[in-house]
């Protein structure tokens, strides 16, 4: 699919995609003889990783090391602490929610107070 089709299936801007390309995140699967980028399906599950750990506040970094992983546990070359890295992730991305989930609590408490004045 065309980078237009992507950003219309994810909710990101052009500019955040070919963002992500530049960075390494998401290269391009392959280019038409115009230049144009070309993506896969198993791009766009990528661009749905890296779209859900942008609001947890992930690294680039983090989320280079994550994909990495779980690219190499759907393949044939996982390493053995692969599992592992998916476990921590997991544990620290709920931790990171929860901290989300108690400030939108107070966030609602604090709307609430405001509202009852």
């Amino acid at each position: 699919m065309h980078i237009g089709e992507l950003a219309e299936e994810t909710g990101l801007s052009l500019r955040t995609i070919r963002h992500y390309d530049d960075v390494g995140l998401l290269p391009a699967t392959t280019r038409t003889d115009g230049g144009f980028r070309l993506y896969t399906e198993a791009d766009l599950a990528r661009l749905l990783v890296i779209r859900s750990m942008k609001p947890l506040g992930f690294t680039l970094e983090q989320m280079a090391e994550l994909l990495d992983a779980i690219g190499r546990l759907d393949g044939a070359d996982a390493h053995p602490d692969d599992q592992d890295l998916l476990v921590r992730y997991i544990s620290e991305a709920e931790a990171k929610r929860e901290k989300l989930a108690r400030n939108l609590r107070q966030a609602d408490e604090f709307i609430h107070s405001l509202q009852t004045r």
